[in-house]
Protein backbone atom coordinates (compact mmCIF):
# COMPACT_ATOMS: atom_id res chain seq x y z
CA UNK A 1 0.00 0.00 0.00
CA UNK A 2 1.57 3.23 -1.16
CA UNK A 3 1.35 6.23 1.07
CA UNK A 4 3.44 8.76 -0.87
CA UNK A 5 2.67 9.80 -4.43
CA UNK A 6 3.89 13.41 -4.69
CA UNK A 7 5.32 16.27 -2.68
CA UNK A 8 3.63 19.40 -1.51
CA UNK A 9 5.86 22.37 -0.53
CA UNK A 10 8.85 19.98 -0.41
CA UNK A 11 7.24 17.48 2.08
CA UNK A 12 5.64 14.08 1.32
CA UNK A 13 1.81 14.29 1.16
CA UNK A 14 -0.01 11.34 2.90
CA UNK A 15 -3.35 10.20 1.44
CA UNK A 16 -5.25 9.34 4.68
CA UNK A 17 -8.58 9.10 2.86
CA UNK A 18 -7.19 6.38 0.60
CA UNK A 19 -5.90 4.51 3.67
CA UNK A 20 -9.34 4.53 5.33
CA UNK A 21 -11.03 3.27 2.17
CA UNK A 22 -8.51 0.46 1.77
CA UNK A 23 -8.96 -0.67 5.42
CA UNK A 24 -12.75 -0.68 5.00
CA UNK A 25 -12.43 -2.75 1.84
CA UNK A 26 -10.18 -5.22 3.66
CA UNK A 27 -12.65 -5.73 6.50
CA UNK A 28 -15.52 -6.12 4.04
CA UNK A 29 -13.60 -8.73 2.11
CA UNK A 30 -12.89 -10.73 5.31
CA UNK A 31 -16.60 -10.64 6.26
CA UNK A 32 -17.69 -11.77 2.77
CA UNK A 33 -15.12 -14.58 2.79
CA UNK A 34 -16.38 -15.81 6.18
CA UNK A 35 -20.01 -15.78 4.96
CA UNK A 36 -19.13 -17.69 1.80
CA UNK A 37 -17.18 -20.29 3.82
CA UNK A 38 -20.16 -20.88 6.13
CA UNK A 39 -22.51 -21.17 3.15
CA UNK A 40 -20.31 -23.65 1.32
CA UNK A 41 -19.63 -25.73 4.41
CA UNK A 42 -23.17 -25.90 5.77
CA UNK A 43 -25.50 -25.23 2.76
CA UNK A 44 -27.08 -28.01 0.61
CA UNK A 45 -25.70 -26.51 -2.68
CA UNK A 46 -22.17 -25.72 -1.47
CA UNK A 47 -20.14 -27.60 -4.15
CA UNK A 48 -22.19 -26.15 -7.06
CA UNK A 49 -21.86 -22.63 -5.67
CA UNK A 50 -18.10 -23.08 -5.29
CA UNK A 51 -17.74 -24.23 -8.92
CA UNK A 52 -19.78 -21.28 -10.26
CA UNK A 53 -17.65 -18.87 -8.22
CA UNK A 54 -14.47 -20.33 -9.69
CA UNK A 55 -15.77 -19.90 -13.25
CA UNK A 56 -16.77 -16.28 -12.57
CA UNK A 57 -13.35 -15.49 -11.08
CA UNK A 58 -11.54 -17.04 -14.05
CA UNK A 59 -13.67 -15.07 -16.53
CA UNK A 60 -13.05 -11.85 -14.61
CA UNK A 61 -9.28 -12.46 -14.59
CA UNK A 62 -9.27 -13.14 -18.34
CA UNK A 63 -11.26 -9.99 -19.09
CA UNK A 64 -8.93 -7.92 -16.94
CA UNK A 65 -5.84 -9.29 -18.73
CA UNK A 66 -7.30 -8.53 -22.18
CA UNK A 67 -8.30 -5.03 -21.17
CA UNK A 68 -4.85 -4.26 -19.70
CA UNK A 69 -3.01 -5.45 -22.82
CA UNK A 70 -5.28 -3.50 -25.15
CA UNK A 71 -4.69 -0.20 -23.38
CA UNK A 72 -0.99 -0.78 -22.77
CA UNK A 73 -0.24 -1.03 -26.56
CA UNK A 74 -2.64 1.68 -27.68
CA UNK A 75 -1.15 5.05 -28.81
CA UNK A 76 -1.09 7.59 -25.99
CA UNK A 77 -3.08 9.97 -28.14
CA UNK A 78 -6.03 7.63 -28.36
CA UNK A 79 -7.31 5.20 -30.97
CA UNK A 80 -6.12 6.09 -34.48
CA UNK A 81 -3.51 8.61 -33.36
CA UNK A 82 -0.16 8.55 -35.22
CA UNK A 83 1.89 9.81 -32.29
CA UNK A 84 3.92 6.61 -32.05
CA UNK A 85 4.33 6.16 -35.80
CA UNK A 86 6.37 9.30 -36.47
CA UNK A 87 8.43 11.77 -34.41
CA UNK A 88 6.98 14.90 -32.98
CA UNK A 89 7.30 18.16 -34.85
CA UNK A 90 10.07 19.28 -32.50
CA UNK A 91 12.11 16.10 -33.03
CA UNK A 92 11.53 16.18 -36.77
CA UNK A 93 12.67 19.76 -37.17
CA UNK A 94 15.71 19.18 -34.99
CA UNK A 95 16.75 16.37 -37.31
CA UNK A 96 16.40 18.57 -40.37
CA UNK A 97 18.37 21.39 -38.78
CA UNK A 98 21.15 18.91 -38.05
CA UNK A 99 21.01 17.78 -41.67
CA UNK A 100 21.29 21.37 -42.90
CA UNK A 101 24.32 21.99 -40.67
CA UNK A 102 26.01 18.77 -41.83
CA UNK A 103 25.44 19.55 -45.48
CA UNK A 104 23.56 16.33 -46.17
CA UNK A 105 19.94 15.26 -46.23
CA UNK A 106 20.64 11.91 -44.61
CA UNK A 107 18.90 12.86 -41.38
CA UNK A 108 16.28 15.06 -42.99
CA UNK A 109 15.01 12.33 -45.29
CA UNK A 110 16.24 8.90 -44.13
CA UNK A 111 14.53 7.06 -46.98
CA UNK A 112 16.09 9.28 -49.63
CA UNK A 113 19.59 9.27 -48.16
CA UNK A 114 19.65 5.52 -47.58
CA UNK A 115 19.16 4.67 -51.24
CA UNK A 116 15.40 4.81 -51.75
CA UNK A 117 16.03 5.36 -55.47
CA UNK A 118 18.04 2.17 -55.81
CA UNK A 119 15.85 -0.28 -57.70
CA UNK A 120 16.13 -3.89 -56.45
CA UNK A 121 15.75 -4.94 -60.10
CA UNK A 122 18.80 -2.88 -61.05
CA UNK A 123 16.80 -0.28 -62.99
CA UNK A 124 18.95 2.52 -64.51
CA UNK A 125 19.26 5.82 -62.68
CA UNK A 126 20.38 9.32 -63.62
CA UNK A 127 22.39 11.95 -61.72
CA UNK A 128 21.02 15.49 -61.47
CA UNK A 129 22.28 18.74 -60.01
CA UNK A 130 19.40 20.81 -58.74
CA UNK A 131 19.18 24.19 -57.05
CA UNK A 132 16.05 25.68 -55.54
CA UNK A 133 15.10 28.41 -53.08
CA UNK A 134 13.06 27.48 -49.99
CA UNK A 135 11.57 29.56 -47.22
CA UNK A 136 13.86 29.92 -44.22
CA UNK A 137 11.41 28.51 -41.70
CA UNK A 138 11.08 25.24 -39.75
CA UNK A 139 9.88 22.31 -41.82
CA UNK A 140 10.59 23.73 -45.31
CA UNK A 141 13.60 21.50 -45.99
CA UNK A 142 11.83 18.51 -44.44
CA UNK A 143 8.85 18.92 -46.78
CA UNK A 144 11.14 19.11 -49.79
CA UNK A 145 13.15 16.02 -48.84
CA UNK A 146 9.99 14.05 -48.13
CA UNK A 147 8.54 14.97 -51.53
CA UNK A 148 11.71 13.78 -53.27
CA UNK A 149 11.69 10.55 -51.28
CA UNK A 150 8.13 9.84 -52.46
CA UNK A 151 9.42 9.98 -56.05
CA UNK A 152 12.18 7.48 -55.17
CA UNK A 153 14.85 10.17 -55.52
CA UNK A 154 18.08 9.58 -53.59
CA UNK A 155 19.70 12.72 -52.12
CA UNK A 156 23.46 12.20 -52.39
CA UNK A 157 24.59 15.60 -51.11
CA UNK A 158 23.22 18.97 -50.07
CA UNK A 159 24.79 22.42 -49.85
CA UNK A 160 23.01 25.44 -48.41
CA UNK A 161 23.48 29.06 -49.47
CA UNK A 162 21.78 31.41 -46.97
CA UNK A 163 20.23 34.56 -48.40
CA UNK A 164 18.67 37.63 -46.81
CA UNK A 165 15.28 36.06 -47.50
CA UNK A 166 15.11 32.29 -47.88
CA UNK A 167 17.83 29.74 -48.46
CA UNK A 168 19.18 28.33 -51.72
CA UNK A 169 19.61 24.56 -51.42
CA UNK A 170 21.82 22.80 -53.96
CA UNK A 171 21.26 19.04 -54.29
CA UNK A 172 23.05 16.20 -56.03
CA UNK A 173 20.31 13.67 -56.81
CA UNK A 174 20.12 10.12 -58.09
CA UNK A 175 16.71 9.60 -59.67
CA UNK A 176 15.12 6.84 -61.73
CA UNK A 177 16.16 7.28 -65.35
CA UNK A 178 12.51 7.23 -66.39
CA UNK A 179 11.76 10.29 -64.25
CA UNK A 180 12.07 13.41 -66.46
CA UNK A 181 13.48 16.70 -65.23
CA UNK A 182 10.09 18.38 -65.61
CA UNK A 183 8.54 15.97 -63.09
CA UNK A 184 11.36 16.64 -60.64
CA UNK A 185 10.92 20.40 -60.83
CA UNK A 186 7.15 19.99 -60.50
CA UNK A 187 7.61 17.91 -57.34
CA UNK A 188 9.96 20.52 -55.88
CA UNK A 189 7.54 23.32 -56.71
CA UNK A 190 4.65 21.54 -54.96
CA UNK A 191 6.90 21.08 -51.90
CA UNK A 192 7.55 24.82 -51.65
CA UNK A 193 10.68 25.30 -53.80
CA UNK A 194 10.93 28.29 -56.13
CA UNK A 195 13.35 29.44 -58.81
CA UNK A 196 14.33 25.81 -59.42
CA UNK A 197 17.22 25.08 -61.78
CA UNK A 198 18.28 21.56 -62.81
CA UNK A 199 20.87 19.97 -65.12
CA UNK A 200 22.39 16.55 -65.67
CA UNK A 201 25.39 15.66 -63.50
CA UNK A 202 28.15 13.08 -63.87
CA UNK A 203 30.48 11.07 -61.64
CA UNK A 204 32.80 14.08 -61.14
CA UNK A 205 30.05 15.79 -59.15
CA UNK A 206 30.10 12.99 -56.56
CA UNK A 207 33.13 14.58 -54.88
CA UNK A 208 32.05 16.53 -51.81
CA UNK A 209 32.33 20.32 -51.94
CA UNK A 210 35.26 20.82 -49.49
CA UNK A 211 37.39 18.23 -51.31
CA UNK A 212 36.60 19.75 -54.69
CA UNK A 213 37.43 23.29 -53.52
CA UNK A 214 40.73 22.18 -51.97
CA UNK A 215 41.63 20.44 -55.23
CA UNK A 216 40.93 23.62 -57.21
CA UNK A 217 43.03 25.65 -54.76
CA UNK A 218 45.91 23.19 -55.20
CA UNK A 219 45.74 23.43 -58.99
CA UNK A 220 45.70 27.22 -58.79
CA UNK A 221 48.68 27.22 -56.43
CA UNK A 222 50.74 25.12 -58.85
CA UNK A 223 49.90 27.04 -62.03
CA UNK A 224 48.69 30.64 -62.43
CA UNK A 225 46.98 29.71 -65.71
CA UNK A 226 44.58 27.48 -63.76
CA UNK A 227 42.72 30.39 -62.14
CA UNK A 228 40.09 30.89 -64.90
CA UNK A 229 39.54 27.13 -65.16
CA UNK A 230 39.27 26.79 -61.39
CA UNK A 231 36.68 29.57 -61.27
CA UNK A 232 34.70 27.91 -64.05
CA UNK A 233 34.69 24.55 -62.28
CA UNK A 234 33.87 26.20 -58.97
CA UNK A 235 30.91 28.21 -60.29
CA UNK A 236 29.62 25.88 -62.99
CA UNK A 237 28.83 26.84 -66.55
CA UNK A 238 29.80 30.50 -66.84
CA UNK A 239 31.72 33.01 -68.95
CA UNK A 240 34.98 34.38 -67.53
CA UNK A 241 36.81 37.36 -69.00
CA UNK A 242 40.03 38.96 -67.81
CA UNK A 243 40.18 42.66 -68.64
CA UNK A 244 43.69 44.10 -68.19
CA UNK A 245 44.18 47.56 -66.75
CA UNK A 246 45.07 50.00 -69.49
CA UNK A 247 47.73 52.72 -69.09
CA UNK A 248 46.34 55.78 -67.38
CA UNK A 249 43.85 53.80 -65.25
CA UNK A 250 44.46 52.70 -61.70
CA UNK A 251 44.73 49.02 -60.97
CA UNK A 252 41.38 47.41 -60.56
CA UNK A 253 39.50 50.08 -62.50
CA UNK A 254 39.26 48.04 -65.68
CA UNK A 255 39.00 49.76 -69.03
CA UNK A 256 37.77 53.24 -69.82
CA UNK A 257 34.06 53.64 -69.30
CA UNK A 258 33.80 50.69 -66.87
CA UNK A 259 32.99 50.91 -63.20
CA UNK A 260 35.96 50.15 -60.96
CA UNK A 261 36.19 46.83 -59.15
CA UNK A 262 37.03 47.42 -55.47
CA UNK A 263 39.45 45.18 -53.65
CA UNK A 264 36.61 43.24 -52.02
CA UNK A 265 34.92 42.67 -55.41
CA UNK A 266 31.32 43.22 -56.50
CA UNK A 267 28.36 40.84 -56.58
CA UNK A 268 25.60 41.95 -58.95
CA UNK A 269 23.11 39.14 -59.41
CA UNK A 270 24.37 37.06 -62.33
CA UNK A 271 27.70 38.96 -62.58
CA UNK A 272 30.80 38.83 -60.35
CA UNK A 273 33.58 41.36 -60.69
CA UNK A 274 36.84 40.68 -58.87
CA UNK A 275 40.13 42.55 -58.70
CA UNK A 276 42.60 40.71 -60.96
CA UNK A 277 45.94 39.76 -59.35
CA UNK A 278 47.98 41.80 -61.86
CA UNK A 279 45.47 44.68 -62.03
CA UNK A 280 42.40 44.97 -64.15
CA UNK A 281 39.17 43.08 -63.58
CA UNK A 282 38.04 39.44 -63.72
CA UNK A 283 34.39 39.34 -64.80
CA UNK A 284 32.32 36.19 -64.31
CA UNK A 285 28.87 35.99 -65.89
CA UNK A 286 26.21 33.30 -65.50
CA UNK A 287 22.97 34.64 -67.00
CA UNK A 288 20.85 31.59 -66.23
CA UNK A 289 21.46 31.51 -62.46
CA UNK A 290 22.24 34.31 -59.96
CA UNK A 291 25.34 33.94 -57.84
CA UNK A 292 24.92 33.53 -54.09
CA UNK A 293 27.02 35.28 -51.41
CA UNK A 294 28.58 31.88 -50.61
CA UNK A 295 29.77 31.43 -54.20
CA UNK A 296 31.05 35.01 -54.27
CA UNK A 297 33.08 34.41 -51.10
CA UNK A 298 34.59 31.20 -52.52
CA UNK A 299 35.57 32.88 -55.80
CA UNK A 300 37.09 35.85 -54.00
CA UNK A 301 39.13 33.54 -51.74
CA UNK A 302 40.49 31.70 -54.81
CA UNK A 303 41.53 34.98 -56.47
CA UNK A 304 43.14 36.19 -53.24
CA UNK A 305 45.16 32.96 -53.04
CA UNK A 306 46.36 33.47 -56.62
CA UNK A 307 47.30 37.08 -55.87
CA UNK A 308 49.37 36.17 -52.82
CA UNK A 309 51.30 33.44 -54.64
CA UNK A 310 52.24 35.71 -57.55
CA UNK A 311 53.31 34.69 -61.10
CA UNK A 312 54.25 31.00 -61.48
CA UNK A 313 54.16 28.27 -64.10
CA UNK A 314 55.31 24.63 -64.04
CA UNK A 315 58.93 24.33 -65.16
CA UNK A 316 58.98 20.77 -66.47
CA UNK A 317 60.03 20.29 -70.11
CA UNK A 318 60.11 17.54 -72.73
CA UNK A 319 63.01 16.91 -75.11
CA UNK A 320 61.71 15.91 -78.56
CA UNK A 321 63.72 14.28 -81.33
CA UNK A 322 62.71 15.53 -84.78
CA UNK A 323 62.72 13.15 -87.76
CA UNK A 324 66.01 14.56 -89.07
CA UNK A 325 67.63 13.97 -85.66
CA UNK A 326 67.56 17.45 -84.12
CA UNK A 327 66.44 17.82 -80.50
CA UNK A 328 64.09 20.54 -79.32
CA UNK A 329 62.54 21.16 -75.91
CA UNK A 330 58.88 21.92 -75.30
CA UNK A 331 57.98 23.72 -72.07
CA UNK A 332 55.59 26.30 -70.69
CA UNK A 333 56.25 29.96 -71.43
CA UNK A 334 55.09 33.21 -69.88
CA UNK A 335 55.82 36.93 -69.98
CA UNK A 336 59.42 36.19 -68.96
CA UNK A 337 59.92 34.86 -72.49
CA UNK A 338 58.72 38.08 -74.11
CA UNK A 339 62.14 39.08 -75.46
CA UNK A 340 62.76 35.65 -77.02
CA UNK A 341 59.28 35.68 -78.59
CA UNK A 342 59.85 39.10 -80.15
CA UNK A 343 63.17 37.87 -81.55
CA UNK A 344 61.30 35.00 -83.22
CA UNK A 345 58.85 37.51 -84.71
CA UNK A 346 61.82 39.35 -86.25
CA UNK A 347 62.98 36.12 -87.92
CA UNK A 348 59.52 35.23 -89.28
CA UNK A 349 58.42 36.26 -92.78
CA UNK A 350 55.61 38.73 -93.39
CA UNK A 351 53.48 35.90 -94.82
CA UNK A 352 53.91 33.72 -91.69
CA UNK A 353 53.02 36.59 -89.34
CA UNK A 354 50.05 37.57 -91.51
CA UNK A 355 48.59 34.04 -91.42
CA UNK A 356 48.96 33.96 -87.64
CA UNK A 357 47.65 37.40 -86.63
CA UNK A 358 45.20 38.20 -89.49
CA UNK A 359 46.13 41.88 -89.44
CA UNK A 360 48.96 44.37 -89.92
CA UNK A 361 52.16 42.47 -89.20
CA UNK A 362 53.84 45.48 -87.60
CA UNK A 363 51.34 45.16 -84.72
CA UNK A 364 52.29 41.55 -83.98
CA UNK A 365 54.57 42.42 -81.07
CA UNK A 366 51.68 44.20 -79.32
CA UNK A 367 49.80 40.91 -78.89
CA UNK A 368 52.63 39.00 -77.22
CA UNK A 369 52.25 40.40 -73.69
CA UNK A 370 48.61 39.31 -73.67
CA UNK A 371 49.27 35.94 -75.30
CA UNK A 372 52.09 35.04 -72.92
CA UNK A 373 50.19 36.01 -69.77
CA UNK A 374 49.06 32.93 -67.82
CA UNK A 375 45.92 34.87 -66.85
CA UNK A 376 44.55 34.43 -70.35
CA UNK A 377 45.59 30.86 -71.08
CA UNK A 378 48.59 28.60 -71.50
CA UNK A 379 51.55 28.94 -73.85
CA UNK A 380 53.99 26.26 -75.00
CA UNK A 381 57.37 27.20 -76.47
CA UNK A 382 59.56 25.04 -78.69
CA UNK A 383 63.26 25.81 -78.16
CA UNK A 384 66.43 24.66 -79.82
CA UNK A 385 69.42 23.31 -77.90
CA UNK A 386 70.79 26.87 -77.73
CA UNK A 387 67.55 28.14 -76.12
CA UNK A 388 66.21 30.01 -79.18
CA UNK A 389 62.40 30.02 -79.41
CA UNK A 390 61.31 28.62 -82.79
CA UNK A 391 57.64 27.91 -82.13
CA UNK A 392 54.80 29.12 -79.92
CA UNK A 393 51.47 27.45 -79.23
CA UNK A 394 48.68 29.22 -77.34
CA UNK A 395 45.60 27.84 -75.58
CA UNK A 396 43.44 30.89 -74.81
CA UNK A 397 40.40 31.08 -72.53
CA UNK A 398 37.88 32.98 -74.64
CA UNK A 399 34.90 33.44 -72.33
CA UNK A 400 33.24 30.03 -72.21
CA UNK A 401 35.12 28.84 -75.32
CA UNK A 402 38.75 27.90 -75.95
CA UNK A 403 40.90 29.13 -78.83
CA UNK A 404 44.04 27.46 -80.09
CA UNK A 405 46.79 29.20 -82.12
CA UNK A 406 50.22 28.29 -83.54
CA UNK A 407 53.26 30.15 -84.86
CA UNK A 408 56.37 28.32 -86.11
CA UNK A 409 59.43 30.10 -87.48
CA UNK A 410 59.80 29.67 -91.26
CA UNK A 411 63.08 27.77 -91.06
CA UNK A 412 61.53 25.17 -88.70
CA UNK A 413 58.25 24.58 -90.50
CA UNK A 414 57.31 21.17 -92.01
CA UNK A 415 59.28 19.32 -89.31
CA UNK A 416 56.40 18.28 -87.06
CA UNK A 417 56.82 21.05 -84.48
CA UNK A 418 53.40 22.61 -85.17
CA UNK A 419 51.62 19.27 -84.93
CA UNK A 420 53.46 18.46 -81.71
CA UNK A 421 52.52 21.77 -80.10
CA UNK A 422 48.93 21.43 -81.28
CA UNK A 423 48.57 17.91 -79.91
CA UNK A 424 49.87 18.96 -76.51
CA UNK A 425 47.61 22.00 -76.37
CA UNK A 426 44.56 19.88 -77.21
CA UNK A 427 45.59 17.40 -74.50
CA UNK A 428 45.71 20.31 -72.03
CA UNK A 429 42.24 21.40 -73.14
CA UNK A 430 40.88 17.89 -72.60
CA UNK A 431 42.45 17.71 -69.14
CA UNK A 432 40.92 21.12 -68.35
CA UNK A 433 37.44 19.81 -69.20
CA UNK A 434 36.97 21.82 -72.41
CA UNK A 435 34.33 20.42 -74.75
CA UNK A 436 35.90 21.86 -77.90
CA UNK A 437 38.68 24.08 -79.23
CA UNK A 438 38.68 26.30 -82.29
CA UNK A 439 41.39 27.77 -84.50
CA UNK A 440 41.03 30.88 -86.67
CA UNK A 441 43.27 31.06 -89.73
CA UNK A 442 43.24 31.87 -93.43
CA UNK A 443 41.71 29.39 -95.83
CA UNK A 444 45.06 29.20 -97.63
CA UNK A 445 46.89 28.02 -94.49
CA UNK A 446 47.16 24.37 -95.50
CA UNK A 447 49.70 23.66 -92.76
CA UNK A 448 47.21 24.53 -90.00
CA UNK A 449 44.46 22.54 -91.69
CA UNK A 450 46.77 19.50 -91.95
CA UNK A 451 47.78 19.83 -88.28
CA UNK A 452 44.14 19.98 -87.15
CA UNK A 453 43.24 16.95 -89.25
CA UNK A 454 46.19 15.11 -87.74
CA UNK A 455 44.44 15.22 -84.33
CA UNK A 456 42.02 12.51 -85.49
CA UNK A 457 39.14 14.36 -83.82
CA UNK A 458 35.73 15.36 -85.25
CA UNK A 459 36.18 18.72 -87.02
CA UNK A 460 33.77 21.44 -88.15
CA UNK A 461 34.85 23.92 -90.86
CA UNK A 462 33.34 27.37 -91.40
CA UNK A 463 34.62 29.78 -94.04
CA UNK A 464 33.63 33.43 -94.23
CA UNK A 465 35.35 36.01 -96.47
CA UNK A 466 38.56 34.01 -96.63
CA UNK A 467 38.71 33.37 -92.85
CA UNK A 468 38.60 29.72 -91.82
CA UNK A 469 37.35 28.65 -88.37
CA UNK A 470 38.11 25.02 -87.50
CA UNK A 471 36.40 23.60 -84.42
CA UNK A 472 37.55 20.29 -82.92
CA UNK A 473 35.11 18.45 -80.68
CA UNK A 474 37.10 16.83 -77.90
CA UNK A 475 36.54 13.33 -76.59
CA UNK A 476 37.87 11.66 -73.44
CA UNK A 477 41.03 10.30 -75.14
CA UNK A 478 44.04 12.65 -74.81
CA UNK A 479 46.00 13.35 -77.99
CA UNK A 480 49.42 11.80 -77.58
CA UNK A 481 52.80 12.90 -78.88
CA UNK A 482 53.76 11.69 -82.34
CA UNK A 483 57.48 12.14 -81.66
CA UNK A 484 59.86 10.31 -79.31
CA UNK A 485 60.60 12.39 -76.26
CA UNK A 486 62.10 12.37 -72.80
CA UNK A 487 60.55 14.21 -69.85
CA UNK A 488 62.69 16.39 -67.59
CA UNK A 489 61.57 18.23 -64.46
Amino acid sequence: MSDVTRKRHGRPAHHWRRDVVELAALFTAVAVADAVANLVGHGPDGPELLLVSAVILAATAGFHTWWARRHTHAPPGGEGSDTNTRPSATEDEAGHRAARRAGTAAEAAPDAASGAAADPQGAPTALWRMRTTVRDQPGSLAALCTALAHDQVDILSLQTHPLAEGTVDEFLLRAPAALPASDLTRTVSRAGGSGTWIERADAHDLVDAPTRILGLATRTALDAAELPLALRQLLGRCTIRSLPATPGHAEGTGRAGEDPAPVEGVLEGTVLRLRAPEGGVITVERPYLPFTPTEFARARALVELDTRLGPRIPREQDVLTLPEGSDITVSRADTGDLRAARAMHDRCSQRTLGMRYHGPVHDADRYLNHLLSPRFGRTLAARTASGRVVGLGHLLWDGDETEIALLVEDEWQRRGIGGELLGRLVTMAIEAGCESVYAVTQSSNTGMVAAMRGLNLPLDFQIEEGTLVITARLDATPVRSQLPYESHQ
